[in-house]
């Protein structure tokens, strides 16, 4: 008796998977969403670049916007970022990664171009 009324005194409803606490995982539906989002999202820019169907800037704007394109559907069908209850600590801490990436990457291409030494 004592191991049954344990079980039941820390909350959980005696299940044992690793989403305890009320976390939501996703249904087969917004996976399968995901998951041919992701391959379509895949395919554009695949059959822009190899087929010379768009050159230059404009294939450049398809890649970079079908890839932003491509994180936001990672993190919305695969991490679940808009089920995350509050505090918010996943998005909190992906704004901090993403202010350190553009805070590296612009440094650097400040410098490239700016650098006087090189010149």
């Amino acid at each position: 008796m004592a191991q049954h009324h344990s079980a039941h005194s820390n909350g959980h409803d005696g299940s044992h998977g690793a989403s305890g606490g009320g976390h939501h995982h996703g249904s087969l539906k917004s996976y399968v969403t995901g998951f041919l989002l992701s391959i379509v999202l895949t395919i554009i820019p695949l059959v822009v670049i190899l087929n010379d169907v768009l050159e230059g800037t404009a294939a450049m704007v398809v890649l970079l916007g079908t890839a932003v394109l491509q994180f936001v559907v990672q993190l919305v069908y695969f991490m679940h970022l808009r089920e995350e209850e509050k505090p918010r600590y996943n998005l909190m801490a992906l704004i901090l990664g993403l202010i350190i990436l553009l805070t590296i990457v612009i440094g650097s291409i400040w410098i490239m171009t700016y650098n006087t030494v090189a010149h």
